[in-house]
């Protein structure tokens, strides 16, 4: 049971290091778009798609695929990262109680 354990936890922490290094690559290669187009917003645009809508795309409706792809792509990266910190904190704590 424990070298199960123990397999699960590296196996989520390799996932995690995928998962962040495959949607750095993708977020990057948009983000390259964005700079060389000169799009600029905060984070607050980011977390809010309300206010990406109305202030951001109507400066720049050319780009707006871009722009939306990047902001889901930031989305969902950090959705996995949490998800897979969570599940690797959760089985590395059952390991530590049931050594």
């Amino acid at each position: 049971m424990y070298v199960l354990g123990i397999s699960l936890v590296l196996g989520l922490f390799a996932a995690l290091l995928f998962v962040n290094f495959y949607f750095r690559w993708k977020v990057i290669r948009v983000y390259h778009y964005l700079t060389r187009h000169q799009i600029e917003f905060k984070a607050e645009h980011i977390f809010n798609r309300k206010k990406l809508r109305e202030e951001i795309i109507p400066r720049y409706p050319d780009s707006e695929k871009e722009i939306l792809t990047f902001v889901n792509y930031i989305h969902f990266s950090v959705k996995m990262a949490s998800a897979l910190l969570f599940l690797v904190t959760v089985l590395g704590l059952l390991l530590m109680r049931y050594r």
